[in-house]
């Protein structure tokens, strides 16, 4: 899920960015800091999108930089279990495919692929259902289900898409027009 945090954060502007305006040397030191970090409790943060507050800056008898004590706001992306995502498929492998989900991604296992005995073929990277003759190959469109979550060394995201309207949003489609 996207959230937009506020953060409270001492702040160094490097000496080069002292003749820019305070805000936008606060801004761009804060985004240099923080963006593509992947915190555990706050999630990926994607970007500083608007720095609220500058206080008075502070100079360290050790360093030429300048401390600002600064609020800012962050765009995060921070996964929820149970949470339903929409991404696409970008690499298929013998044990399940992996799936982009905004900055990060998650791996659906071959058993979490469907409802159907599900055979991959390396050669064209491509899984297909035996009964059901649906295809999930790279590039596709998908709906899934977060079943787990784990951020520490690796970050890990579980994915299924076994259940009602997930799946291939192709498959999704195909499921409402049989059902009309």
């Amino acid at each position: 899920m996207y959230r937009i945090l506020t953060v409270e954060d001492d702040i160094r502007i490097p000496p080069e960015k002292l003749g820019m305006k305070t805000r936008d040397a606060v801004k761009a030191a804060a985004a240099d800091k923080y963006e593509g970090l992947l915190d555990p409790r706050l999630g990926v943060i994607l970007a500083i999108t608007n720095v609220e507050k500058v206080e008075e800056g502070k100079i360290k008898a050790t360093d030429p930089g300048v401390y600002y004590r600064s609020q800012f706001k962050l765009l995060v992306f921070k996964p929820e279990l149970h949470e339903l995502v929409q991404g696409e498929v970008i690499d298929n492998t013998e044990f399940g495919s992996f799936i982009r989900i905004g900055p990060i991604d998650g791996l659906v296992h071959i058993s979490q692929l469907m409802d159907d005995f599900v055979s991959y073929d390396g050669k064209n990277s491509i899984f297909l259902g035996k009964q059901t003759r649906r295809t999930l190959k790279e590039g596709d469109k998908v709906r899934a289900r977060i079943i787990s979550i784990s951020f520490t060394e690796q970050q890990k995201i579980g994915l299924t898409m076994r259940q009602h309207l997930l799946g291939s949003l192709s498959w999704i489609e195909e499921a409402k027009r049989k059902k009309k």
